[in-house]
């Protein structure tokens, strides 16, 4: 019965997201590349983690990094609309500018690879080649169909690509947000809810929240999308994203962390997929689609983002498709070298290194502005930016 339910909101979630209405409106093709960056992997992932490293304070944290990834997030829409009315800036402002993007471009090469190490991961979960070595050939062949699409048809092609990628994706959330719904309401009817104890706490529970920013970044897609949309645009959708974000994240956690025991021994990137088969037989191979489109979504919409940002920081002598080429290089080169939990530690360190020069350059703007509320709030962000940038740690 709760199969059938699932599919049955899976099947409606997704008809809704291929109704003309929806799939052709501006707005929300225009919020697809940030949403597909925020809640590429961290739906899956982060919650066994937040689990069992914060244990029944897990929804506290996830709402503690949704807020942090709002502040610095309202650093970069000041940004863009000022460069949308004074494009004019100082040297120091250039300058700035010019080593964010060369630290944007590092972390879009390090999450790319994350995003696909995930999807390696999750798609050999469910058969007889579950091993490393066979996780690392199923991501090196999505990154070569990636540089074949984007060296072939470009942006265009991997923007209609990530736009079926999302909805599907977006449906098998819904289904198992069900699924979650259900089984929450089961355990509360036995009254078996519990309140883990945490696993990290103190100043290591922080450097660990630090770590794990990456999971809900990719709203700064937005700004390097300024040759498709207007500054209202990209305002207005990055704006979206991260609430339709944050609702997901919020509810997902709350639904996991109090029906489900925490098992540290069994935390790895592919652990939710041992909990949902509690859950409803159907779950386990949703997810791996839904990881699939995942990973492959939240990889398109960073490739896109660092093409248009290497062309826009060469001026053009790099163009969108060299672009292509010297991430996906650098990224099956990090494929077959790293550990997954530090690249996503190193990966939310260079976003929150990032994250600081833009608060950093919105308090410059607004000082220039007289607007000392603003040069107030965006100081503070970049202090915290750089905090997390330079104490930021990975999951043990």
């Amino acid at each position: 019965m709760l199969n059938t339910a699932i599919l049955a909101i899976v099947t409606l979630t997704g008809a809704i997201l291929i109704w003309p209405r929806v799939a052709n409106s501006v707005i929300w093709r225009a919020t697809i590349t940030p949403l597909a960056s925020i809640i590429g992997s961290g739906f899956l992932i982060l919650g066994p983690i937040l689990d069992v490293s914060y244990g029944g304070f897990a929804p506290l944290v996830m709402a503690g990094l949704c807020v942090v990834a709002y502040l610095f997030g309202s650093a970069i829409r000041f940004n863009i609309a000022i460069i949308e009315t004074d494009p004019s800036s100082s040297r120091v402002i250039n300058g700035l500018e010019a080593t964010a993007s060369l630290v944007l471009a590092f972390a879009f090469i390090i999450s790319v690879a994350y995003y696909l190490n995930l999807f390696g991961a999750f798609g050999v979960s469910l058969t007889e080649l579950d091993d490393d070595f066979h996780a690392n050939l199923l991501t090196t062949a999505v990154f070569l169909l990636i540089l074949f699409t984007g060296l072939t048809r470009g942006y265009s092609a991997l923007e209609r690509l990530e736009q079926a990628s999302v909805g599907l994706k977006l449906a098998i959330i819904a289904g198992l947000l069900l699924g979650l719904a259900v089984h929450f309401g089961d355990v509360a009817n036995q009254g078996a809810l519990q309140f883990d104890a945490p696993e990290v706490t103190g100043w290591a529970s922080l450097t660990l929240m630090a770590g794990l920013i990456v999971t809900v970044q990719g709203f700064e897609t937005s700004r390097y999308l300024g040759s498709t949309y207007d500054a209202r645009m990209r305002i207005k959708s990055m704006k979206l994203a991260q609430w339709i974000s944050t609702g997901i994240y919020c509810v997902y956690i709350l639904l996991l962390t109090y029906a489900f025991e925490s098992e540290p021994q069994f935390l790895n990137e592919t652990a939710i997929i041992n909990l949902m088969r509690i859950v409803a037989p159907i779950l386990p191979l949703l997810l791996v689609a839904a990881a699939l489109s995942a990973q492959f979504s939240a990889a398109i919409a960073d490739t896109s983002g660092s093409g248009g940002l290497i062309a826009e920081v060469t001026k053009g002598v790099v163009p969108e498709r060299a672009a292509y080429a010297l991430l996906v290089g650098v990224g099956i080169l990090l494929t077959w070298t790293a550990n997954l939990f530090e690249i996503i530690s190193y990966a939310s360190r260079a976003f929150a290194l990032y994250y600081a020069i833009q608060g950093g350059i919105a308090a410059l703007r607004a000082w220039r502005c007289n607007n000392s509320a603003h040069v107030a709030l965006f100081g503070s962000v970049s202090l915290l930016g750089l905090a997390m940038a330079l104490f930021g740690t990975p999951v043990e």
